[in-house]
Order: structure tokens, then C-alpha cells, then sequence
């Protein structure tokens, strides 16, 4: 009896209240709708720390974003269902063929998507570099992506150097973009006042 009696005090306050009932109303909503519908955070702008993960391969094989330090990693978030996607991927397999050997490394990772379909549009197009699977979409909600495909290129100290959006890349375009992280002085951090 004595916990009923408070919920009525409580609806009566509130009865009496409607903009407080209102606002309270609004912000448990906007906090709901934050947590439950958003696609994950921000995406890194350069000069950030890239966010580490581990993913498993279509071999089974573990991959975390710590093994490649020293390397030129390019990121990149794909799906079969995505065109723009599919159609970059022949430039990713060249430029990871012609750029291997100098510490370049492509890691696709596909975003929700059923391992068997993935497995089939890998041996269809002969794609060699590493396709890691991320069925829960934490890592693509980490670098938040939002649309397909997204591409990431992180430097040798594991800093995010560009992020793409939606921009078709091209065998040009990444030896453009890999030279140039290459023969960039390191990063500095800025002086702390």
C-alpha cells in the first residue's frame, strides 16, 4: 500500500506540472532515442588515435589493428549489396599487390553480413587482402560509419590520417594517399597550455 500511495503522489505532482511533465517526457525520449538508434560515434578526423579492434578473417584468423603498427593500413567498410563498394574493391587489390612489400596493408571489413555470401563474392573476384567480418557492427560503429563504403587510412604510429565517406577510390587515388602518409615527418602533439 505504501509504494502505491507514492506513485499517486508522484502522477498528481506531475498532473499538476504539464511543461515539467513534458520536458522530463522529451529528454528521457532524446536519451532513448541516443542510445537505441544511433549508428555509433563519431567518425576520427585526422591527426586521432584510430580506435583498436580485433576481428576474425574468413580463415578463422584474428586480426587487431595493433598488429599492423608500422604498416600503412587502409580500412575499409564494405558489403556485398553495396555497388560503389564493389566497384572500388579491383584498385584495392592492385594497390595492395603493387604496395605490400612497402608496408601497405588493406583490412575489408564487412559490415552484417551472412559469412557465406561473403566468402562467395571474395572467391568470385580472387580479392586477396584480409576481409574481416564484423557481424555485431561494433568496429563500424567505433569509426562511425553510417553509409557504405567508408575508407580509413591510418599511418604507421596508428594515427588516422584520412577518412573517406562515400568517395570512390582508385588505384591512383591510394598511391596517392599512401605516398604521402609515407613520406610525412611524424605526427606531433601539440604543446598543453
Amino acid at each position: 500500500m505504501h509504494g502505491r500511495s507514492q506513485v499517486c503522489r508522484l502522477l498528481t505532482r506531475v498532473q499538476r506540472h504539464p511543461v515539467r511533465n513534458m520536458l522530463v517526457t522529451a529528454l528521457l525520449l532524446s536519451s532513448l532515442a541516443g542510445s537505441v538508434w544511433a549508428m555509433g560515434s563519431r567518425p576520427p578526423a585526422a591527426g586521432m588515435p584510430a580506435s583498436g579492434f580485433s576481428l576474425t578473417d574468413l580463415n578463422g584468423k584474428t586480426h587487431s589493428l595493433e598488429q599492423y603498427k608500422g604498416k600503412v593500413v587502409l580500412l575499409n567498410f564494405w558489403a556485398t549489396w553495396c555497388k560503389p563498394c564493389t566497384t572500388e574493391m579491383p584498385a584495392m587489390q592492385t594497390a595492395y599487390d603493387q604496395l605490400r612489400e612497402k608496408g601497405f596493408v588493406v583490412l575489408a571489413v564487412n559490415e552484417l553480413e551472412d559469412e557465406g555470401k561473403v566468402r562467395e563474392h571474395i572467391a568470385a573476384y580472387k580479392h586477396t587482402f584480409p576481409v574481416l567480418l564484423d557481424q555485431e557492427n561494433k568496429v563500424a560503429n567505433q569509426y562511425g560509419v553510417f553509409g557504405l563504403p567508408v575508407s580509413v587510412f591510418i599511418d604507421q604510429h596508428g594515427v588516422v590520417q584520412e577518412y573517406i565517406k562515400g568517395g570512390l577510390l582508385t588505384e591512383v587515388r591510394i598511391h596517392d594517399i599512401v605516398g604521402r602518409i609515407q613520406s610525412a615527418a611524424p605526427v606531433k602533439a601539440a604543446a598543453l597550455r
